[in-house]
């Protein structure tokens, strides 16, 4: 294990290191999706290479493919207990992490792809990734009314 600069030595030692893990998170993610129930609809011919369980003669589990995160990379990570912290490398806490700046924002960017194109394909729940991601669209709308008030002149008469 490498040291950092305070002589705690380093749980992942490498940026290198590091991309292996991330991209061993994201086999098991990918390997391991949820599966929904569904109702059956009609006459639904279920292909022969259908992967998916069928609980109920009306009822249909369907894998729905898992998104990538950050959190889970790090879940992941001590699971396998790896490190139970792998936000001080994303951060480069103390400075500490500099070598691993460029394997981070790697990391990052294929997340925020993961994301992106799943909510554009429907996959994932596009509001969500839409805020996880900063993508919402913010519109301001102003409304001016304009209004003539005219009074009549109340005399006794």
């Amino acid at each position: 294990m490498s040291v950092d600069g305070i002589g705690r030595e380093k749980n992942i030692e490498t940026p290198e290191k590091m991309f292996e893990l991330f991209e061993a998170y994201v086999t098991e993610v990918k390997n391991n999706p949820f599966y929904l129930a569904e109702q059956k609809k009609g006459n639904t011919i279920i292909p022969k290479n259908f992967e998916g369980k069928i609980t109920d003669i009306s009822l249909v589990d369907l894998p729905k493919e898992k998104p990538l995160s950050l959190d889970g990379f790090g879940n992941y990570c001590f699971k396998h207990k790896i490190h139970s912290n792998v936000e001080v490398y994303f951060a480069n806490t103390d400075g500490l992490y500099s070598a691993f700046l460029s394997c981070c924002s790697r990391i990052r960017s294929i997340i925020r792809q993961d994301q992106i194109d799943g909510g554009m394909a429907g996959i994932y729940n596009p509001s969500i990734t839409q805020r996880l991601n900063g993508l919402v669209d913010k519109q301001e709308n102003t409304n001016i009314t304009k209004m003539t008030i005219e009074y009549e002149d109340m005399s006794d008469e």
